[in-house]
């Protein structure tokens, strides 16, 4: 799909515009801006009332003023160092414009003795006298239209003048075509949004600070736009994946009854609902692509075992993958009962199987007799294959992306994907990061879970809380305690995990293990194990563990330095006890005086338990791209867009978006041809090459 050329001159070269040369485009650089494309969504940010006014008089310094002026007599400095000043009078009243390392013959030409001229900038009072240092903008009174009553004030990197990214952004508006509307017509007229060209012009010419709040029309326009392609991008991708031949896997539900018979108690509303939207999805012919979202200790092993299920009872195999080998090793500890319950055989393959016995398993699956299978990223290596594979499930502690979700679809002919995350996801985020994918939330506790017990402890309480572990200890509890994270850097990390240990064992004895990011992994894996089996009784940990353990017995959680974690991090940490029987312990040790956020990120985690409510705190807080580490996130970086305060945008963009692939999935249409050019002024290059090759 090529270019529309209506956008070429949009895709030239900066240096087309006036004023920039090749320092200057270097700096734009800085802003993400390459082209003239990129211009037009640099927005201002704030702007300064430029308003003209008859005298100083008009305004309470300090403020920006605007008048028109006769300049009077200039008084060079005496020494150097000191400022150059002008004298000027207004209507009402004489004041002075000052000057710092001003070349004298300059300031003449600009501002010749007896003639008028308009002044523009920030006026302010000195020992009574008022002053204007460096006018902003100093011109002929016939030029006085050069300055708007509002002047919009643009983002700068090193390099760059206001006068600059303005006079380029103006150049790129010229360049502007006119292009066929986008936006569902009844959806733009029930928002009273205005056209796209209008929709930049607005937006780069504010007429006060109305024009620059998001919730303008303008902005709202040019916000859903970016969503829109965003959302456009994942629905493309969805409905290839989609598209990919699938096979209808319909279950008897025999094997999922005898499961459930085996069971202390029933599933949640939550979890039987999702089981129903994936077995619905796995009885058509299409792929599935689903996520299952659940919060720590939501039943999802269940859920993804029952969905696994469907695919034998079809006569088919399963597959769940885990990213790394204690993860594997654990759901296959988990499953095991489970599997026997069903009477299905159960194995697991991880890149320690080795010689015969790793024939043994490839054989047996390649033949059909493994229905089901547990293994790490060595599922995907060439020789393992399957007899008739209709289901895998991704635990997605890795952040498998969009381009992993289709490279796992190609080892069956038509595999459906099931990803679990245990990070609850606030719905605006989920919609970015998996648009493409349909979702099912468990969002109730299975029966039996008992709440965690959190308290907030001041450091220098810690004498108390180690003659507390002693005594759980003594009674045959386990307990984690986490390190806190030092400034970014594994060696300092490592260095206040080992001395927490050497102290802790001193008061505790030899019951205490230690594992951090530094130990080879083998050592990491045995440090775990020994804790599993109850040898240790104490983990001294940096956060390595967050990812998750599961050890019923261990019922406390220290966590040192709370403040310095975030949000999602203390939530999934305590998730790691409250897993068994016995009531559970999170304490919170922190660093006092707490500063606001601290204080408020610890009494969140203190007062509730609901990771999505702590999620969208979360957001609230710190922000999209922090929340889930952009670098690795696959977040897309929007840049009119604000997805903490324009969530309902992105979920209408999203049914939008879904809707216009199923009335016109080549794009073909109209409205599909103006989307297209969207998708290559939105730089979705990705969207562009699926519609290409599909």
């Amino acid at each position: 799909m090529s270019r529309p050329e209506s956008l070429f001159p949009l895709y030239a070269e900066l240096e087309t515009l006036p004023g920039v040369g090749p320092k200057a485009a270097k700096a734009f650089e800085a802003l993400g801006v390459a082209r003239p494309k990129d211009l037009l969504y640099l927005l201002p940010h704030s702007g300064v009332d430029r308003t003209r006014r008859d005298s100083v008089r008009d305004v309470t310094a300090p403020a920006t003023l605007t008048v028109e002026v006769e300049v009077g007599m200039h008084v060079p400095p005496r020494t150097k160092g000191r400022p150059y000043r002008v004298h000027v009078r207004d209507a009402k009243l004489e004041f002075q414009l000052v000057f710092f390392h001003a070349r004298a013959d300059y300031l003449q030409k600009l501002l010749p003795t007896g003639q008028k001229r308009l002044v523009s900038g920030k006026v302010e009072l000195f020992d009574g006298v008022a002053q204007m240092v460096h006018p902003d903008h100093v011109l002929r009174v016939e030029e006085a239209a050069e300055i708007p009553a509002y002047e919009p004030v643009y983002p700068l990197s090193a390099g760059l003048t206001q006068r600059l990214v303005a006079k380029a952004a103006a150049a790129a508006l010229t360049r502007v075509p006119h292009l066929a509307e986008w936006i569902d017509p009844p959806l733009k007229t029930r928002e009273a949004w205005p056209d796209w060209e209008e929709a930049l012009r607005l937006a780069h010419s504010p007429t006060g600070a109305a024009g620059l709040a998001f919730t303008h029309p303008a902005r709202l326009r040019l916000a859903y736009d970016e969503l829109f392609a965003h959302q456009l991008t994942l629905a493309i991708a969805r409905s290839r994946i989609r598209k990919g031949k699938g096979i209808a896997t319909k279950g008897d539900g025999a094997l999922r009854a005898k499961v459930l018979e085996s069971l202390p108690y029933a599933p949640t509303g939550a979890q039987s609902r999702a089981v129903k939207e994936i077995a619905a999805d796995m009885g058509l012919p299409l792929r599935m692509n689903r996520l299952l979202q659940g919060d720590v200790g939501s039943g999802k092993t269940l859920v993804a075992f029952q969905a696994l299920l469907i695919a034998v009872e079809a006569g088919g195999q399963g597959v769940m993958m885990a990213p790394t080998e204690i993860l594997a090793r654990q759901h296959f500890e988990g499953l095991a009962p489970l599997a026997r319950a069903a009477g299905v055989r159960l194995e697991l393959l991880t890149g320690r199987d080795r010689g015969g016995d790793r024939a043994m398993k490839l054989e047996d699956l390649a033949m059909g007799r493994i229905p089901l299978l547990v293994g790490t990223h060595a599922v995907f290596q060439k020789d393992v294959e399957f007899k008739d594979l209709r289901l895998a499930v991704v635990d997605e502690q890795h952040r498998f992306g969009v381009a992993q979700r289709m490279e796992l679809g190609a080892k069956g002919e038509a595999v459906d994907v099931l990803v679990m995350t245990a990070t609850p996801i606030p719905r605006s985020l989920a919609l970015a990061t998996h648009g493409d994918m349909d979702v099912s939330v468990l969002d109730e506790k299975p029966a039996g879970r008992k709440p965690i017990r959190t308290a907030m402890v001041s450091a220098d309480r810690l004498d108390e809380v180690v003659g507390h572990l002693r005594k759980a200890v003594a009674e045959g509890q386990q307990a984690y305690w986490v390190c806190p994270l030092v400034e970014e850097s594994e060696v300092v990390d490592y260095a206040s995990a080992e001395e927490r240990f050497r102290h802790l064992r001193a008061a505790l004895g030899d019951r205490v293990g230690l594992v951090h990011g530094q130990m080879p992994p083998a050592e990491k894996d045995a440090a775990m194990a020994r804790f599993v089996a109850g040898e240790t009784a104490v983990l001294v940990a940096t956060t390595v563990i967050e990812v998750g353990v599961n050890v019923p017995n261990a019922t406390i959680m220290v966590i040192e330095q709370a403040e310095s974690f975030g949000l999602a991090q203390l939530h999934q940490l305590r998730g790691r006890v409250g897993r068994g029987d016995a009531a559970s312990t999170c304490l919170l040790m922190y660093q006092g005086p707490l500063n606001e956020t601290g204080a408020r990120r610890l009494t969140t985690i203190r007062d509730t338990e609901d990771g999505f409510r702590i999620a969208e705190e979360d957001l609230a807080m710190r922000g999209a791209g922090d929340l889930i580490g952009t670098a690795q996130s696959g977040l897309p970086r929007f840049r009119v867009a604000d997805l903490e305060r324009q969530s309902a945008l992105m979920a209408l963009a999203q049914t939008d978006a879904r809707k216009l692939m199923l009335d016109d999935p080549e794009l073909s249409g109209p409205r599909g041809q103006a989307a297209r050019a969207l998708l290559w002024l939105m730089d979705q290059d990705r969207a562009i090459r699926l519609i290409s090759v599909g």
